[in-house]
């Protein structure tokens, strides 16, 4: 297992794993509307402005496969998805320990929206919800999500 950083030659692999998550594993925490609203969020545009600001990362396996993506931007940790057939073999724990090493060279906090779905991996990690946000997606339906903090 190692991690790199991302190139826009990258992109369609960054997508994927995105977009295979959300799709995927979301439907079963929230409705329609909230993993369309994820889909949208986590668009090509956003994605190649932060390959762009050399803020994404791949996961890749012992067979060099790319199997998961973290984003960092100064203090926070974004679009940590590892591909669903792929977890629960330490990917994600470690573009995680990845993301707080980089952060904790330059601040004393990192700072992560939590989906339903990773709320509790980041509990057990040390974080703690700060904020909690609820946003009315398409077809009247809510998307909910906490800020949460962990002091380094």
């Amino acid at each position: 297992m190692s991690i790199k950083q991302a190139k826009i030659s990258d992109l369609q692999a960054v997508q994927n794993i995105t977009q295979t998550t959300i799709s995927e594993i979301y439907p079963h925490y929230y409705p329609r509307g909230a993993v369309e609203f994820f889909l949208q969020h986590h668009s090509e545009e956003n994605i190649i402005n932060d390959i762009k600001e050399n803020r994404v990362f791949l996961c890749l396996d012992g067979d060099q496969n790319v199997v998961g993506t973290v984003t960092i931007k100064a203090n926070g940790i974004n679009r940590l998805f590892v591909l669903p057939d792929c977890q629960g073999n330490g990917y994600g724990r470690e573009m995680l320990d990845y993301a707080e090493r980089i952060i904790s060279r330059q601040y004393s906090e990192i700072v992560l929206d939590a989906s339903l779905p990773a709320k509790r991996i980041y509990q057990k990690r040390g974080y703690l919800e700060q904020e909690f946000h609820l946003i009315v997606t398409n077809y009247d339906d809510f998307l909910c999500y906490d800020v949460m903090v962990k002091k380094m």
